[in-house]
């Protein structure tokens, strides 16, 4: 029996996920100020074949072009981010009305369309003015990210309802201030606690700024999520499948929900009292309207004695002889099964939304088409397991595609393709992949 939109019910939310600093472009006009990935994106050996983002696939100017795209695509619901320093160069203070005004028209362009705004309000690109005095790392943050969304809901909370508050803050926590890899390119243990206490207490703060400007507003927030399984059957490598679970899948959703950081299993986390103060307990937990998973592979963990604090390593898939996309993560839509039933078995979420799932594949341009059937099994497949636990009782309302337009994909630059569309990005030509045809086809059947 074949897989159709009426399976989810005419609730169900279909859409397609981009970020800012991905897909606009336009880095420094119009009263941009810069990002911390403007700057990270400068520093030797960082990025893949020294690229950067400076026009990307130039949605600044060709944002009519591509969410017309996303209207013949019958996609009905686009989830986008705000670039932080377009509309407050300096991170905080002066409002950039060219960057107010662009936002404006990309939120007017896709009602008109019949297009449902769904705005990430952080999606990374931290003012590179707050990065100097800190950053995640300075509790200020708090303060600042909240006088932000101030500013958001009070310029676009009118015709917005659905407000993602952060994108996967444990990868830009983790990545940005532990190894390194991203920007800022801090790395450390006590960088790391920092901006993980700071980046939870901004995810529920930022939750209740919305909820006191905009009531009627549909809030949640994002968090990266992989399966997680132990590499062999043995007691080490049990342990250190359940630290990386910690680290990977519980650390912010746990104190989201009112229950703490789940020290116990990972006493490393213990370091995060020292930023700790009176109240905060409290204040780390929000009542979300949804969580937003985002979702790609699984991971398998082995005992390792060599890496610091968890004693945990990953096995990458390119090791264990499975398939894998152009990330080396391994094809395996069983994950989106698991984590989905792993998250609906917290009591306290209202109901989860996938808003990232995709891949990235070698896509060959064969007489101006683009035939990428490995990526169509990857989505046929993936839903159908969110179909799975849908039907056993999870409360998933909707699927993502991470994501409209081939990108910047940060430090792998563009060599990892995802979209939906094929971007040349020296003429800026777009072509519809047959993932986006398949998506248009599977989403146009009627109720």
């Amino acid at each position: 029996m074949s897989l159709t939109k009426a399976d989810f019910g005419p609730e169900f939310k279909w859409g397609v996920s981009t970020a800012a600093y991905q897909i606009e472009g336009a880095a420094d006009i119009h009263g941009k100020g810069p990002s911390i990935w403007d700057e990270f994106v400068k520093k030797p050996g960082k990025i893949f074949q020294k690229q950067h983002a400076r026009v990307a696939c130039d949605f600044y100017n060709l944002y009519k072009e591509d969410i017309s795209l996303i209207k013949d695509l019958n996609i009905p619901n686009h989830r986008f981010s705000i670039s932080w320093s377009r509309i407050l160069p300096e991170g905080t203070g002066r409002v950039n009305r060219k960057g107010i005004d662009f936002y404006n028209r990309v939120i007017d362009h896709s009602l008109e369309l019949g297009i449902e705004p769904w705005v990430t309000l952080y999606h990374w690109d931290l003012p590179q003015a707050l990065q100097e005095e800190g950053g995640w790392t300075n509790r200020n943050v708090i303060q600042w990210f909240t006088n932000y969304v101030e500013v958001c809901i009070k310029y676009f909370g009118d015709r917005v309802k659905h407000w993602i508050i952060l994108n996967e803050p444990m990868v830009f926590t983790g990545a940005g201030y532990f190894f390194g890899v991203h920007a800022p390119g801090k790395k450390g243990l006590r960088n790391f606690l920092a901006a993980v206490h700071h980046a939870a207490l901004s995810q529920a703060e930022g939750g209740r700024v919305v909820r006191q400007l905009h009531s009627t507003a549909n809030i949640g927030t994002t968090f990266s999520c992989s399966h997680i399984e132990p590499y062999r059957s043995v007691r080490k490598d049990i342990i250190a499948a359940g630290k990386a679970d910690v680290l990977l899948n519980r650390l912010f959703i746990e104190p989201l929900l009112g229950m703490g950081y789940p020290v116990e299993e990972l006493k490393i986390l213990r370091r995060i009292e020292q930023f700790v103060r009176q109240g905060d307990e409290q204040k780390l937990s929000f009542d979300m309207d949804f969580i937003g998973i985002q979702n790609y592979t699984r991971e398998l963990v082995t005992h390792s004695s060599f890496m610091p604090f968890v004693k945990a390593r990953i096995v990458k898939a390119n090791k264990r002889n499975v398939e894998t996309t152009l990330m080396n993560w391994e094809v395996y839509p069983e994950s989106m099964y698991h984590i989905l039933k792993k998250f609906g078995s917290y009591k306290n979420i209202n109901q989860l939304i996938v808003t990232e799932n995709g891949a990235a594949f070698r896509d060959t341009i064969i007489q101006g088409e683009i035939d990428d059937f490995a990526r169509v099994r990857f989505l046929r497949e993936n839903i159908n397991q969110l179909l799975r636990a849908k039907k056993e009782g999870v409360n998933v309302n909707g699927y993502f595609i991470w994501t409209l337009l081939d990108n910047f994909e940060w430090a792998e630059g563009y060599y990892p393709k995802f979209g939906l569309v094929h971007v040349n990005f020296d003429t800026q030509q777009r072509i519809v992949k047959s993932s986006g045809k398949w998506y248009r086809d599977f989403l146009s059947v009627k109720e």
